[in-house]
């Protein structure tokens, strides 16, 4: 069973999801700790609520990079962590972290990237961008996290219409429905080990 750390800024809508399909059995994990930039996101009170750990972890807490990601690697360490999970985490992973959990961290984007991602564009950002930009498709991507925002492997993405007369908070509701889908999918995925790297491609074999 792996064990898994939750990176969440917000209220915790994905973790809300995945945490779901734990306890129905379907991912055969257990969430080790939830870790937070805010220090009462709606997050910790879902975590709290069925006896996962909380952190409050700040990089104003600390007095340099070094001392913030060597912190957050001895948390990860100490939690025996096997996946790290960002979910709806705002901030630029550390790099020593990045390279510690190589192909062992993902994060889910509400945009079909590399279209719309990058610094800046987050939560209602994307979709204002994705309807100012006239496109008809937009989506969901699953990718693993490397050292800059938005620009690690793809592992799924999925498409999402976008409709006449959507707003940003229709279109945005659609997606998160489809995150809420692709997520814990893709984290069964890697749970069991079919997940595979092949020349420079990245597989996920059916079950």
């Amino acid at each position: 069973m792996k064990r898994l750390a939750v990176f969440a800024s917000g209220r915790g809508s994905n973790f809300s999801s995945i945490l779901e399909q734990i306890q129905s059995g379907n991912i055969p994990a257990k969430v080790a700790c939830v870790i937070s930039d805010n220090p009462q996101p709606p997050v910790f009170s879902i975590a709290s609520s069925v006896g996962i750990p909380t952190h409050w972890i700040n990089r104003k807490q600390f007095s340099g990079g070094d001392e913030y990601a060597g912190f957050l690697l001895s948390l990860l360490v100490k939690y025996e962590v096997d996946l790290v999970i960002l979910a709806g985490f705002l901030k630029l992973m550390p790099a020593p972290v990045v390279k510690r959990f190589k192909n062992a961290m993902i994060n889910i984007h509400p945009a079909l990237l590399p279209n719309f991602g990058g610094q800046g564009y987050f939560g209602m950002k994307v979709h204002e961008a994705v309807l100012s930009s006239g496109v008809k498709t937009t989506g969901v991507t699953v990718h693993f996290v490397d050292e800059h925002y938005d620009t690690g492997s793809i592992i799924r993405q999925e498409k999402v219409d976008v409709r006449s007369g959507d707003t940003p908070e229709s279109l945005a509701h659609r997606v998160l429905e489809v995150e809420h889908r692709i997520y814990p999918w893709v984290i069964k995925a890697f749970c069991e080990g079919r997940i595979k790297h092949l020349n420079g491609r990245i597989e996920i074999e059916d079950e």
